[in-house]
């Protein structure tokens, strides 16, 4: 098997890692454990990088403590969201992107074919920010950039085991010294403790526990008397829950749909995006099937969207869903008077060539019998604006809502529904 190993000036780089992104909160080591079970076992190594994690292997000629070579080059294509680049090296080709912040391609090639290949396919994906290839591969809008110049060599991304066996083994030491040590300071009083006591007279269990229930009772006769039940209030009623006092961030509502489009529009060979939607909870996009199979689906996607679920709608239509991890919330309510708030945003989109629909309305909240009314501004429109763009027209806003994104692949273009609550 051909080293995965990238050298750099001297250094020794790890390439063609398994990289998949991690919710927020979750432990990365015991993930990495998970993934190595389910994927592969020989996956000993792993890297933590942002909200990813990658898989290494020493099979692969990679070792703890080393350098990772994508996580590199994201730090140097920092100010772009999304790129794609190709380098030619002395041991073969390394082919590196990254789609809204996400590694989707990590691999070292042995022939320049195999590289310039994934390449082409990978590139047919919209709005790069930059394309780096050889000028010999002739790629549309790709230019030549040395590897050298790119990578630091002064970073502390490096990968580490995935067992944790020396640290368990250095923790179990330090629990039985702590323990060593207590024992010692305290074992006068534990020998005192656990020393035989002299028997106490036999008392008549029966008449003991006679003594006992005749007390209790006089007690309770005497606590009737002087302290009679206090009455009891009848709770109160639970106020209704607004929906604006658990509102997300609009900027990571935004950010996280259009990073779950990107992750779901990957191209599948025999199969045509269709257009994706990012609800409250989950983001979705549909496929339809040109010359590929339903095999074909499947296994693409499973290699490039790992943890995505497929729903077959016919043989020829498919869905494929990914679960939205939670958000933040807090309370946000906009303080001016829908009318204002309607004018404002029109002469917005009027300044900037956009057509939207923007409209007052009134939202009703019930629980049981008891119902509230909450003034809200509505927003749909259509704009080439990506999320993170779109999203600061509302900059002067607050209690705003996005209950969803849509992308057109056809039209290319995106589709927009905001709410905005309003006193």
């Amino acid at each position: 098997m051909q080293s995965q190993v990238i050298v750099v000036s001297r250094k020794k780089y790890a390439s063609s890692l398994f990289w998949q992104p991690v919710a927020v909160g979750q432990n990365t080591r015991g993930y990495a454990a998970s993934l190595a079970k389910t994927v592969d076992k020989k996956l000993n190594l792993f890297v933590e990088y942002r909200s990813m994690i990658g898989m290494g292997a020493r099979k692969l000629g990679h070792r703890a403590g080393m350098a990772v070579a994508a996580a590199e080059i994201m730090e140097s294509f920092a100010e772009y969201s999304s790129f794609l680049a190709a380098f030619a090296i002395p041991n073969g080709f390394w082919v590196v992107g990254a789609r809204n912040g996400i590694i989707i391609a990590d691999k070292l090639y042995e022939t320049e074919a195999e590289a310039k290949g994934e390449y082409a396919k990978i590139a047919t994906l919209p709005d790069w920010g930059t394309l780096i290839a050889p000028n010999d591969w002739r790629m549309p809008r790709a230019i030549e950039k040395v590897l050298e110049d790119l990578i630091s060599g002064d970073t502390k991304i490096t990968l580490k085991a995935v067992s944790n066996f020396k640290g368990n083994a250095f923790a179990l030491v330090l629990f039985a010294a702590f323990i060593f040590g207590l024992f010692y300071f305290f074992r006068e009083p534990l020998l005192r403790v656990v020393a035989p006591r002299p028997q106490l007279a036999k008392v008549d269990r029966k008449l003991a526990e006679e003594y006992k229930r005749k007390l209790a009772e006089k007690n309770a006769e005497i606590n009737a008397a002087f302290n009679p039940p206090a009455p009891v209030a009848a709770p109160a009623p639970e106020p209704i829950k607004m929906p604006f006092d658990s509102l997300p961030d609009k900027y990571a509502r935004a950010d996280i749909c259009w990073r779950a489009i990107g992750f779901l529009m990957q191209p599948i060979p025999g199969w045509v995006q269709l257009s994706a939607d990012c609800n409250v909870d989950a983001a979705e996009a549909r496929f339809r099937r040109g010359y590929g199979t339903l095999a074909d689906l499947h296994a693409v996607a499973d290699q490039l969207m790992p943890g995505a679920q497929i729903a077959e709608m016919s043989d020829s239509d498919a869905i494929i869903s990914v679960r939205l991890p939670r958000l933040d919330t807090f309370s946000s309510l906009e303080e001016m008077d829908a009318d204002s708030v309607v004018r404002d945003i029109n002469s917005m989109f009027q300044l900037i060539g956009t057509e939207g629909d923007v409209r007052t309305a009134t939202e009703e909240i019930m629980r049981g019998a008891e119902a509230a009314r909450i003034n809200t501004v509505l927003v749909s429109a259509k704009s080439k604006l990506t999320p993170r763009e779109f999203i600061k027209i509302f900059d002067a806003f607050s209690g705003v809502s996005i209950p969803k994104i849509s992308w057109d692949s056809r039209a290319r273009i995106w589709n927009y529904e905001v709410k905005i609550y309003v006193k």
